[in-house]
């Protein structure tokens, strides 16, 4: 029987079949990393990305499609991590628009909704690249716009759906050459393909397993919790103004699980956020209403009350306003910085160069762009510098910006040195474009190489690697490739050392220990006598050193 239409539950049902599937399969995303380098995570971004889709769809009781699928682009743009997961947020963006207005979805819709899913992560990007994401959601919206013109099936046009971007998918290494050399097909791409693998599955009536953690029991308390975080920012989102617990400490020995269910369905009808727990020996009860006095008394039918909490939010939420204009009047300045590091050692040398806010990211765990945009608010300064210091990070920082109303600048830095460095030339006297100009040249003044391990066999730039090598990336290139760690350095160092340069700064990381850095810094020292050669305990994981030259 053909499936011509599909509401707001059944799309619901989709995506988290989508994002259960991805999360089943995120290691073998992530292995499709061109780089074998340990921290190679497109599977895991995406995964988190779409994790935070689901969450928010569950956060309330959406019913029409189009509320459906609204939430999902909201959450994934706030939960977006990594380019890929950035891609992502934009595609279910896209759908979202395609889907607005619309109680249900029909084949129509869903063509539409792909199309805009496609054109708005184009528009995202500043230098679209084919051979990726972009290009297998591209190739399926012009597929199924040409071939799927007639088609009032759903389960049809899906099936439409995966040939297609298994099709394009296969091709990606004839459109990327470093994809070709490694034996991969793009990781963006097959990750789009597992979730929607997995929406089709959905469609179908086949069951994806969700894992214990994964983004639809995550949204879930567990037992004997309660959910309260108050998550509002003013009084006029409230519509249940007095959180109210109690427990039903000593019920009447005749009590029933139907008499618990009634109890709940009656707290269900004077409020929200209800939450009902027992084992008929204990009742634990929470709810958001505008009549506690009422969930006390049908409680009472039940037994004996104890713990009874009543708090009002409304005041709460004034109390939260006044703060924060407190916070804005007093903490009030010209500039704020945000940066982004993983390390003690690297956190400390940004926080002694008073930039404000430090992300958690880098190069293993990329930050949301909802931890970017929550740090630029933090300054409480009206002009923001972000300091991505990853490549991978530029594009959420560049989306985080647009979270915000205040003035946020994301300058390109692809290292934690290139935005030490951004840093050092960083001046309250000067104006937004003046630091920007002089920033922006300062950190392109610096080379960085990034030393690593290679996490598996593979072809890359001209190299065959094995699992286990030292790797150098100057600059984000792979550029030396070696089995002794010191060696690598050294001849990593060669490369980016020149007459000009002035400078050598060594960042050990937490795997290293100091004698070796030491070590190494007197072998530099000792070849490049017109060189300054500093030595500082960045503390980063899985890079042993970042070696920056100036």
């Amino acid at each position: 029987m053909a499936i011509t239409k599909i509401d707001g539950m059944m799309l619901k049902e989709m995506l988290t079949s989508g994002a259960a599937l991805l999360l089943q399969n995120r290691e073998s995303v992530d292995a499709l990393n061109v780089f074998p380098v340990p921290d190679g995570d497109t599977g895991s971004n995406m995964s988190q990305t779409i994790t935070a889709a689901t969450k928010e769809m569950g956060a309330k009781r959406y019913t029409s499609a189009a509320d459906i699928a609204d939430a999902a682009a909201r959450g994934a743009l706030r939960g977006a991590r990594g380019n890929s997961g950035v891609i992502l947020s934009q595609i279910l963006r896209g759908m979202a628009k395609g889907m607005a207005g619309h109680e249900e979805v029909d084949c129509a819709t869903m063509t539409r909704a792909l199309r805009e899913g496609a054109n708005t992560a184009y528009k995202a990007v500043m230098k679209p690249k084919e051979g990726t994401i972009l290009t297998v959601i591209r190739v399926i919206a012009e597929d199924v716009e040409k071939r799927g013109a007639r088609c009032a099936d759903l389960e049809e046009l899906f099936k439409l759906v995966l040939d297609s971007g298994d099709a394009i998918l296969k091709k990606t290494p004839e459109m990327l050459p470093v994809l070709k050399q490694a034996g991969v097909v793009d990781s963006g791409g097959m990750g789009l393909m597992v979730i929607f693998r997995g929406m089709y599955a959905s469609l179908t009536g086949e069951a994806v397993e969700i894992e214990s953690g994964s983004a639809d029991s995550s949204s879930q308390p567990m037992p004997g919790e309660f959910v309260d975080d108050h998550d509002f920012q003013s009084v006029d989102e409230i519509e249940f103004g007095y959180c109210t617990e109690f427990i039903v400490s000593h019920p009447h020995p005749d009590m029933k699980d139907a008499d618990v269910t009634r109890l709940r369905k009656r707290l269900e009808r004077i409020g929200d956020c209800v939450l009902v727990i027992s084992d008929l020996s204990v009742v634990k009860v929470h709810v958001h209403t505008n009549d506690p006095g009422k969930a006390i008394q049908y409680a009472l039918e039940l037994g004996e009350l104890d713990a009874i909490k009543i708090d009002n939010m409304f005041e709460e939420a004034r109390e939260r306003e006044a703060m924060r204009a407190e916070a804005e009047e007093a903490r009030a300045q010209d500039y704020g910085v945000v940066a982004v590091a993983l390390g003690d050692g690297l956190a400390a040398i940004f926080h002694e160069l008073m930039v404000d806010q430090i992300v958690d990211g880098g190069q293993t765990m990329n930050p949301s762009i909802e931890d970017l945009a929550q740090a630029v608010e933090a300054t409480h300064a009206k002009n923001v510098f972000i300091l991505p210091n990853n490549t991978n990070i530029i594009l959420a920082a560049q989306q985080a910006a647009e979270l915000t109303e205040k003035n946020v600048i994301v300058l390109p830095t692809k290292s934690v040195p290139m935005g030490i460095s951004a840093m050092l030339a960083f001046s309250q006297e000067a104006s937004v474009e003046e630091n920007t100009q002089a920033m922006t040249e300062a950190a392109e003044s610096v080379h960085t190489a990034s030393v690593t391990y290679a996490v598996r066999d593979t072809n890359y730039s001209d190299h065959e690697i094995h699992q286990g090598d030292i790797m150098a990336m100057i600059d984000n290139q792979l550029s030396v490739l070696g089995h002794e760690l010191q060696q690598v350095c050294l001849d990593a160092a060669e490369k980016m050392v020149n007459e000009d340069s002035s400078l050598i700064t060594v960042y050990y990381g937490k795997d290293v220990v100091e004698g070796d850095a030491r070590a190494l810094c007197d072998a530099l020292e000792e070849k490049y006598p017109d060189c300054d050669v500093e030595m500082q305990n960045g503390g980063q994981p899985l890079y042993y050193y970042l070696i920056a030259v100036e």
